[in-house]
């Protein structure tokens, strides 16, 4: 599977409005022109289930009212979801929470704080249907 940029349709759960925006303008430079923004984990199955199209959705753990790991669930217990391209983007980012994550279901990790020039080439990668796990900081990857 691979998503070009200008046609992927990309959800964005951040609940910090200056990551939110760092990410959209990645994003928006590396050419998808479609992405929508949930900034808390509440209801993210319906917000999802209410868009037309969703190829990848780019999850911070630690938001309001249900974390990541609960709205991953929800999302992966719904068909239309079950095998959606879900990343993990949190700034606690070690290799305890990148293995859990990778325990829960996550189809990749990023670590924060985002730098923008492995951003570009993280989403890339994962929009070409390569996993993308990843500390930050140019740490290496876990198998």
């Amino acid at each position: 599977m691979s998503i070009e940029p200008a046609n992927a349709h990309i959800l964005v759960v951040e609940d910090n409005v200056h990551n939110y925006m760092l990410i959209a303008r990645l994003l928006a430079f590396l050419g998808v022109k479609h992405q929508e923004w949930k900034r808390s984990g509440w209801q993210v199955l319906e917000f999802a289930d209410s868009m037309p199209h969703v190829d990848l959705i780019l999850m911070d753990i630690h938001i309001p009212y249900e974390d990541g790991y609960e709205a991953l669930a929800k999302l992966r217990a719904h068909p239309r979801f079950a095998n959606t391209l879900i990343v993990a983007v949190t700034a606690e980012a070690t290799a305890d929470n990148m293995r859990r994550a990778k325990e829960a279901g996550f189809d990749g990790f990023i670590g924060k704080p985002i730098d923008p020039d492995l951003f570009l080439e993280q989403i890339n990668l994962i929009l070409q249907g390569q996993p993308v796990w990843e500390l930050g900081d140019s740490k290496p990857l876990i198998g």
